[in-house]
């Protein structure tokens, strides 16, 4: 039996009116109310192939934020959504957001975002891997891949330049302590990650160190699960190295705090170097050395990449890598 406007209406306990306008593209709703009702719709397996939306222009883009062991709501990305949105608006759309878990459905997420008529998508995909993405490249929609990359998929990709950045900042940790610098490795295994061991160990060898020789310590991406993690390590006397590179500032400063509770001084007996420049990195004692990535640049390149994809029909994909910027401090 097919599933009717009117049913869907009883469900929401809202008009057959609003509904039919919803599931036919027509104004009259809000965007959030047309996409519950899309949602409610595909859950009840309403059959969307009897709606022609082949000349309707939603001007609304999807700004999918996928988590997967991550929390989403540090500055870093409060920042880049911020001026995703921005530029989005300046140029006469609206951005919808919308959250998607590694443990959902993802087919049935996949079904729902083709019903809702996107222009275009940009993905946040920071914590994804190749197979996370892989149902996404059946969307025939314009999609933008951000703060991620895989090698040959059907999507452009706007990320940091992670490989020369750690390389940068490890480099510079060598020249000044003019010893083996240790490495800080996150526990959580993503692109941006895998990428910035790449620098580190580019750097060792670049300066005529053995990699072998390199103290790595593995510490959960959070202040307090770095900070708990280092404080294990320390507490078995694990050896320590005089100089760190750390893959995110937060692991930087969970690390810092340990230290100095067990008493090490930085940067006199330690010293440390992190990566995002995160606004409590200016705060903390000493203030941290870091590697500072242009948060609202790097969602405005892929804001507009994404939108001349939309206008000029390009299926010629790119990969965007955005610079960084070494930030001198204190702690080194």
């Amino acid at each position: 039996m097919k599933v009717t406007a009117k049913q869907i209406a009883e469900k929401m306990g809202i008009s057959a009116a609003a509904v039919s306008m919803a599931l036919n593209n027509k104004p009259g709703v809000s965007v959030e109310m047309r996409h519950q009702i899309i949602d409610v719709a595909t859950e009840m397996g309403y059959d969307f192939t009897r709606i022609n939306q082949k000349n309707f222009r939603s001007n609304t883009i999807a700004f999918i934020f996928f988590h997967k062991n991550f929390v989403f709501d540090t500055p870093f990305f409060t920042e880049l959504a911020t001026s995703v949105e921005q530029v989005i608006k300046e140029n006469g759309y609206q951005l919808f957001a919308l959250h998607i878990h590694d443990l959902d459905d993802i087919h049935e997420k996949i079904k729902s975002i083709q019903s809702y008529n996107f222009e275009g998508i940009l993905l946040l995909g920071t914590t994804m891997s190749r197979d996370d993405f892989e149902p996404f490249q059946k969307l025939d929609i314009p999609l933008v891949l951000l703060d991620s990359y895989f090698p040959n998929v059907n999507a452009d990709c706007v990320t940091i330049n992670n490989v020369d950045s750690a390389e940068t900042a490890t480099d510079y940790l060598i020249k000044k302590r003019h010893e083996q610098p240790g490495y800080l490795h996150s526990t959580q295994n993503i692109v941006n990650f895998s990428e910035r061991t790449l620098g580190f160990f580019n750097a060792v060898r670049k300066n005529s160190m053995p990699t072998s020789k390199s103290i790595i310590h593995h510490l959960s991406p959070s202040l307090d699960g770095a900070y708990a993690d280092m404080l294990e390590i320390l507490n078995h006397n694990e050896p320590i190295a005089t100089c760190y590179f750390a893959d995110n500032d937060e692991i930087a400063i969970g690390a810092m705090r340990a230290l100095k509770e067990k008493g090490y001084r930085v940067p006199e007996d330690v010293s440390i170097i992190g990566f995002d420049n995160i606004p409590y990195a200016t705060y903390v004692d000493p203030p941290l050395t870091t590697i500072h990535v242009p948060k609202s640049y790097m969602g405005v390149v892929a804001a507009k990449r994404l939108l001349s994809s939309i206008r000029d029909h390009d299926n010629m994909h790119v990969k965007i890598e955005i610079n960084t910027e070494l930030i001198l401090r204190n702690s080194i």
